[in-house]
């Protein structure tokens, strides 16, 4: 099965660098989300390729994309749907929302209110839906890919903290190499690449690649390793939350899906390094008397926490 998953995670990886120039570690961070059947934010200013990114990823898997563009009047039965009254019948239909697909773009996630984004938080911890005291299962694989610019703050929302513990990672694009945009260029000359682009797996293979992941060996040395780094984070003196249980498992399950993008059935301490401020630096808060703290500073505090505890032979 596990040689099943690594074929999955190269053609998916493949298919997506095709359009997805020059960006192969974060190409690598959103198959890693898919299999560990987990979610993702984007966060970079606009314009660097951060919708092209989740829409390859949906266009290279045979299911379902809905892209939803999150604004202030944004309503929560706009995300999930709601029951629709049928004279016909005399009864109430349930009218499936955007969320009902494999692939959903919430795309500036930060310009809805609280209330719609909380519409989210069932649907990406339970994969389901309850609409009037019925649960609706979501379809499978289901992954939100969010997207939001961390610079402009006018008309826009702060994720709230239980909603930013349930991205298993934060990621940014950056800038593109000189070369790659020369590229970028050439490539986008006739339209968008992104909508030529072909499935190359299809749903049940990412399930299936889904729970080979959950099977890759991981050595409990690697596991205190883990937990040291998550402790690390509720004891350091720049932190005022550290990392929650669940993120901890969160962190886990990545670094299982890791080894499958690189061909491998069991976890590597590099897995659990490279993955730490992925999957970790967004759900830190810094303590009150460091005000002046923010991302960039939080990522340094918890880069230096990761290399100050000992890798396991």
């Amino acid at each position: 099965m596990s040689q099943d998953a690594f074929e999955t995670s190269r053609l998916l990886r493949e298919n997506i660098s095709r359009v997805v120039l020059g960006k192969d570690e974060l190409v690598q961070l959103l198959v890693v989300a898919l299999l560990s059947g987990e979610h993702v934010l984007l966060e970079d200013v606009p314009g660097v390729g951060k919708t092209l990114a989740a829409k390859a990823l949906a266009q290279s898997l045979h299911g379902s994309f809905a892209r939803l563009q999150f604004t202030p009047d944004l309503l929560p039965t706009d995300i999930t749907g709601s029951a629709i009254y049928r004279s016909d019948s005399e009864d109430f239909e349930f009218k499936k929302g955007p969320i009902f697909n494999h692939v959903v773009l919430a795309d500036e996630i930060n310009r809805a209110p609280p209330r719609t984004q909380s519409a989210l938080l069932e649907a990406m911890s339970e994969g389901c839906v309850s609409i009037d005291g019925v649960t609706h299962t979501l379809p499978k694989p289901f992954v939100v890919v969010a997207t939001q610019n961390p610079f402009e703050f006018e008309g826009t929302y702060a994720l709230p903290e239980s909603q930013m513990d349930r991205f298993l990672l934060r990621s940014s694009i950056g800038y593109p190499s000189r070369d790659v945009e020369r590229q970028v260029m050439s490539t986008h000359r006739l339209g968008e690449p992104v909508d030529d682009l072909q499935p190359v797996v299809s749903a049940d293979q990412i399930c299936r690649a889904q729970e080979a992941t959950r099977n890759v060996r991981f050595d409990e040395s690697l596991v205190d390793y883990l937990l040291e780094i998550v402790d690390g984070t509720r004891k350091h003196e720049a932190f005022q939350v550290g990392v929650s249980t669940r993120g901890a498992l969160s962190y886990y399950r990545g670094c299982q899906a890791k080894a499958i993008t690189e061909e491998r059935d069991f976890v590597t301490p590099d897995d659990v390094k490279s993955l730490a401020v992925p999957c970790l630096a967004h759900r830190l808060l810094s303590d009150g008397m460091f005000q002046d703290v923010g991302q960039q500073a939080i990522t340094q505090h918890l880069t230096e926490l990761v290399e100050s505890i000992p890798v396991p032979m």
